[in-house]
């Protein structure tokens, strides 16, 4: 098949950050393919994408968490919109709780989810990606994989290991025309943080330097810097996106 458009996939990509990154690549000129959970949000989703004019945006239902569902996923997206470019694993969820109360199955899920998911997608792009010499993984961490959160071990130490194998996996292809990076937002005024009560929201708010939230379209520029060709010199690296929350 012709393709013109380089195509990006975006894992999580019907989420409050995921969705800007998404439009924020479609205005680039990519064919976005969005990642999701949920099939029915998934279609109303794109819906509203559409409905706003990005027609070259499509949808993906991957289980991440799956090393051959992975496999299968990037074969049947390639044959219908070409060999992947750019990857951004931007999935991720929260099963909270201190070390004392947590569950074995409340670590297994986020590390599966949050972690492996990482793993299984970067294996199954990064064969096309050599043979075009030429690729972009962005890898959305989290402040919190940065610092530690309290009650958060399993996410902490989830967004913590991206990071490693954005390291590793940068260097293995530092010469091959393919560049591994991190992002790492602080708090974002995603529907989530909304839906926190004021009283709280406002605490949070003021433990940032900048005194307000970051925007999901912040984070999308970002990406999309990163995505670009003319961004090659970066490699390796964990960007912090957080007003200044912290520093290191």
């Amino acid at each position: 098949m012709t393709q013109t458009a380089p195509v990006a996939w975006v894992t999580g990509g019907t989420g409050g950050i995921g969705s800007a990154i998404c439009r924020g690549l479609a205005s680039a000129g990519y064919q976005v393919v969005a990642g999701y959970h949920n099939p029915e949000k998934a279609k109303t989703w794109l819906e509203t994408q559409k409905a706003d004019g990005f027609d070259n945006i499509a949808l993906s239902g991957v289980d991440l968490t799956s090393f051959q569902a992975c496999e299968t996923g990037i074969k049947e997206i390639e044959e219908k919109h070409g060999p992947v470019s750019v990857l951004v694993n931007c999935a991720g969820i929260t099963r909270d709780g201190t070390m004392k109360k947590m569950t074995s199955e409340q670590w297994h899920e986020v590390i599966d989810t949050n972690l492996n998911s990482v793993f299984n997608t970067c294996r199954s792009v990064i064969g096309t990606m050599l043979d075009q010499k030429y690729g972009r993984i962005i890898n959305i961490s989290s402040i919190n994989g940065r610092k530690g959160q309290f009650g958060q071990v399993n996410y902490s130490a989830a967004k913590a290991g991206m990071h490693g194998l954005t390291m590793a996996l940068a260097q293995e292809t530092a010469t091959k025309g393919i560049t591994v990076n991190t992002v790492s937002p602080g708090y974002i005024a995603t529907d989530m943080i909304m839906k926190i009560p004021e009283n709280v929201r406002e605490a949070i708010r003021e433990t940032i330097p900048v005194k307000r939230y970051g925007t999901p379209e912040e984070i999308a520029r970002l990406v999309v810097f990163l995505a670009d060709k003319e961004a090659g010199f970066i490699t390796g690296a964990n960007i912090d996106i957080n007003g200044g929350q912290f520093m290191g």
